[in-house]
């Protein structure tokens, strides 16, 4: 079983506290101190499907060298905001990457193993495009 810890620190200030130690700041865009809570759900979406894709492609044996999630989501206008669709943007870094390697990877992660968009997948769509860059990040 997975925990994780929220403390209250001050104001609208509060830290994340995961199940080995490790800590996010949270907070409200007035207090700009930390993230804004429903952009961890957008956080937690990318790099979970991208922590998939790294280590897919690593086994196809593929020369990754960089990988970029942009996470985007709509949200009703009403409370609760609850996120309707959820677009990934993934920019794929390498050395001759095979496009169906990385259209493979992305599919796998975000379909079967991302537990994340397996959970939101019962209310929100989700969607995701990529583009393949030849190279190091900033070549």
């Amino acid at each position: 079983m997975s925990e994780a810890r929220v403390k209250w620190i001050e104001k609208r200030q509060f830290v994340g506290i995961d199940s080995t130690d490790h800590s996010v700041v949270i907070s409200s865009p007035k207090d700009g101190v930390g993230v804004k809570p429903s952009d961890l759900l957008l956080i937690a979406l990318g790099s979970c499907t991208a922590y998939d894709v790294v280590d897919i492609l690593e086994k196809k044996r593929q020369k990754l060298t960089g990988l970029q999630v942009v996470v985007t989501g709509e949200q009703d206008e009403e409370p609760p905001w609850t996120f309707r669709k959820l677009h990934m943007q993934f920019t794929v870094h390498g050395r001759g990457l095979k496009e169906k390697a990385v259209q493979d990877a992305i599919e796998l992660a975000e379909e079967k193993y991302c537990s994340v968009s397996a959970t939101v997948r019962g209310v929100a769509e989700i969607d995701y495009t990529y583009a393949i860059v030849e190279g190091e990040i900033g070549d």
